[in-house]
């Protein structure tokens, strides 16, 4: 939530720059969805980290937050296509 990443932040010396909203107070209760730098990176203190959040009821996203774009399908090979049922078999005939 925002609180908690802004708390958390300020623990590290680093301030929080909300990307999608005016003020981050108006983003309290949010949960952020993406920041950057990512995760993990090391930036020198007092250094801005930008924050994204979820769009809560009637911002208009209805809560869908970041989409990353889709990759590629499966590969091919395998099963192309259904086979059609099989044929009736042929009649029986006994070799004497």
């Amino acid at each position: 939530m925002a609180v908690d990443a802004q708390a958390t932040a300020l623990a590290y010396g680093l301030r929080l720059v909300p990307a999608d909203r005016p003020a981050l107070a108006e983003a309290a209760v949010d949960h952020v969805v993406r920041q950057y730098p990512p995760p993990g990176v090391e930036i020198p203190r007092d250094a801005a980290v930008t924050v994204w959040f979820d769009f809560g009821e009637g911002e208009g996203g209805g809560g869908a937050g970041v989409r990353e774009p889709r990759g590629p399908g499966p590969r091919g090979g395998g099963m192309r296509r259904e086979l059609g049922e099989p044929a009736a078999p042929l009649p029986f005939t006994s070799c004497r």
